[in-house]
């Protein structure tokens, strides 16, 4: 039996949820930048900001090759 997951994909829910992870994305941005500047903040709450940021971009990335797995433009 054959899988086709590029049939199985539905592209709509794929782009959505990239938009969600990247507005989650720009936020941890915002909070890393504004928390670096607060002096006392504990440095291991913002590591685990910065990974936690990197593990949503991988996941995006992830996300967008599901769209175009052999990254050229189906037109």
């Amino acid at each position: 039996m054959h899988a086709y997951p590029a049939a199985a994909v539905d592209t709509g829910t794929i782009r959505e949820r990239i938009g969600q992870l990247e507005a989650e994305h720009h936020g941890l941005d915002s909070l890393i930048g504004k928390m670096a500047d607060v002096p006392g903040i504990n440095d291991l709450e913002i590591r685990r900001l910065k990974k936690r940021k990197l593990k949503v971009k991988d996941t995006i990335i992830l996300l967008q090759l599901q769209l175009e797995p052999d990254g050229r433009s189906s037109t």
